[in-house]
């Protein structure tokens, strides 16, 4: 493993400088499950916060755009798309989190974010339902892009 980038030579925490790097197109999906009981599940159209799923959907977006006011070390990133899809399946809600951006710098970050939040957002909204709800794997799924290359989870990095 290369050395650690956002560390200077005496172990202090930086923020990478990316000046240097060239403006590329940069997308990253990510993943997120929450477990919920199937009788939980059975009420999401009567839930009476509003649609759990949609409400989820949406806070992901915006967290995406506002992760580099939450971990410390990011560069904040012009996106120029943001989305999060939550599937209802028979054990819970599963997450896909997309981001893309054209820039110096990549944009796993704010796809695990947006991933993160909407799944904050789906037990924030059943809680009421069932204090037992778990939210489970986190992980990227796949990014393009940057002097790295493309990794897909489970395949080969390009």
């Amino acid at each position: 493993m290369s050395k650690l980038s956002h560390f200077d030579a005496a172990g202090s925490p930086r923020m990478v400088d990316v000046s240097g790097k060239p403006a590329a197109k940069r997308t990253a999906r990510a993943h997120a499950f929450v477990a919920v009981r199937p009788e939980v599940l059975e009420q999401l159209p009567r839930n009476p916060k509003g649609n759990p799923l949609e409400i989820a959907r949406i806070a992901g977006i915006m967290a995406a755009k506002k992760t580099s006011e939450l971990i410390p070390l990011c560069h904040p990133l012009p996106l120029t798309h943001a989305d999060v899809d939550t599937i209802p399946e028979p054990n819970g809600i599963r997450i896909v989190a997309s981001a893309a951006t054209t820039a110096e710098t990549g944009v796993e970050m704010e796809a695990l974010t947006a991933a993160s939040v909407a799944a904050l957002t789906v037990y924030d909204m059943l809680k009421a339902l069932d204090k037992s709800i778990e939210i489970r794997e986190i992980y990227l799924l796949e990014k393009t892009g940057g002097k790295s290359g493309d990794y897909i989870r489970g395949g080969n990095a390009k």
